[in-house]
């Protein structure tokens, strides 16, 4: 085994308040490697605590946090808006799945995948539909999310920092 190869299977959990500092962490490698998030990282903690959560995971690899995904409730998002446009959804049927991410040497074990999984479960058992945008440039994540039945159903601009605009693309989550 390589010296970043995984001995044992990641386990997926509710995310608590002590994992938060790990998680964290995390997203700060992660964004180091990958430019995820383009906003966020100056205070992750707060990041990955907004107000309008519903719930969020981990997942946790030889006891350490190696991944992350939240819901979080429809708040002005473009992809609930286009979502709302194109279904018979109300504003209450949809969550926004935000803050997914695994770390570099955590990749390759199918976490994002199972993070996910963890997520979608969460909103079918609470009658909710999921959406989320992605950034343009994260041609991965756009992978993993047609490969998991995600649908693309348009386009927005994201905008971050002073200002700053980067094409998303929007997606919701296979029907239940």
């Amino acid at each position: 085994m390589g010296r970043d190869t995984p001995t044992t299977e990641a386990i997926i959990r509710p995310r608590t308040d002590e994992d938060v500092p790990s998680a964290a962490a995390a997203l700060v490698k992660v964004h180091d490697t990958d430019g995820y998030p383009v906003e966020g990282v100056n205070d992750p903690e707060t990041w990955l605590t907004p107000p309008d959560l519903l719930a969020a995971w981990v997942a946790v690899l030889d006891q350490r946090v190696v991944g992350h995904v939240a819901l979080s409730h429809p708040h002005g998002e473009d992809a609930v808006s286009l979502w709302l446009e194109q279904s018979q959804d109300t504003e209450g049927q949809v969550a926004v799945l935000a803050r997914l991410f695994v770390t570099p040497e955590a990749r390759h074990g199918a976490i994002g995948k199972q993070l996910m999984q963890a997520a979608t479960n969460h909103a079918g058992e609470h009658g909710r539909r999921l959406v989320l945008d992605v950034m343009a440039k994260d041609t991965a994540a756009m992978r993993l999310y047609e490969r998991l039945g995600w649908r693309r159903i348009g386009t927005a601009k994201h905008t971050y920092g002073a200002a700053q605009q980067i094409e998303a693309i929007c997606y919701v989550s296979p029907a239940p």
